[in-house]
């Protein structure tokens, strides 16, 4: 893992929470409740459903990714990464 995956999937969490319905459509597909995303912020997996979302939805993944000046290939690798499918950098 790369350390500053976790970084980058907090960075894609603050985007996507500036979005009401996104935040929600986040909320709703993950299952967390927003003090439960409060308590997990620390946890790999939480950081890892963050990216798997955008991951799963390209408009947004190619949105955040140029919110966030970098490629959404270099996103979803971090995914990858957090959810433990070790890939090339």
């Amino acid at each position: 893992m790369h350390d500053g995956d976790e970084a980058v999937a907090l960075h894609a969490l603050g985007w996507i929470l500036a979005d009401e319905p996104r935040a929600e459509r986040l909320l709703g597909m993950t299952g967390l409740t927003p003090e439960g995303l409060r308590a997990a912020l620390d946890e790999r997996a939480t950081l890892a459903a963050v990216l798997g979302f955008l991951a799963a939805h390209e408009p947004d993944l190619v949105a955040c990714a140029g919110a966030l000046d970098m490629k959404p290939e270099a996103l979803a690798a971090a995914a990858g990464r957090l959810e433990g499918q070790e890939g090339p950098p």
